[in-house]
């Protein structure tokens, strides 16, 4: 048996963005993707209906990141879904909307996290854009939970969506 984490996905819904980063440390002056620093980035595509990706079982990030931006786009249809590897483990469900359903094989959702993992003091958390971003919202989960470090400092964003970039609609 494999240790290998599989993400099954299941597009149920449209989606014009979707991508999967594992994090490995966090940028907190930016949001949306940009949060997670320079994450490892296998691909997925957002036509696609059913596609499994298979991930190394070694040298494991903090966390994974699923997030996928429905078509046409309204913020409370944004698919998002945390997880980490948990050899033997499985799980089935929504990546918090019903549009999308992914299958895990040897990994966990990680839940709890939210708008109340930005600390009262950050200045950022006033800022619409920072709080309401769920990516934003789990890189200080990773923070306070995981010990997550800053992204180094030769850190660059990615400028294009082919790059990398989530867009920001809010």
């Amino acid at each position: 048996m494999s240790d290998r984490i599989m993400v099954g996905i299941e597009s149920r819904s449209r989606y014009h963005i979707m991508w999967l980063a594992g994090v490995r440390h966090v940028a907190l002056d930016q949001h949306c993707l940009r949060a997670f620093g320079q994450p490892d980035r296998p691909r997925v595509d957002p036509k696609r209906r059913h596609q499994l990706i298979e991930l190394p079982a070694r040298n494991q990030p903090l966390a994974w990141y699923l997030c996928a931006l429905p078509n046409p786009w309204r913020w409370s249809d944004n698919a998002h879904l945390a997880f980490e590897a948990a050899p033997g483990q499985s799980w089935e469900g929504p990546a918090l909307v019903p549009g999308l359903r992914v299958h895990l094989e040897n990994a966990r959702p990680i839940t709890g996290w939210g708008e109340h993992d930005i600390p009262a003091t950050e200045p950022r958390r006033n800022s619409q854009r920072f709080r309401t971003c769920r990516n934003y919202q789990f890189a200080w989960w990773l923070r306070t939970h995981r010990n997550a470090t800053d992204a180094p400092p030769e850190f660059v964003p990615p400028k294009k969506p082919g790059d990398g970039e989530q867009m920001s609609l809010m």
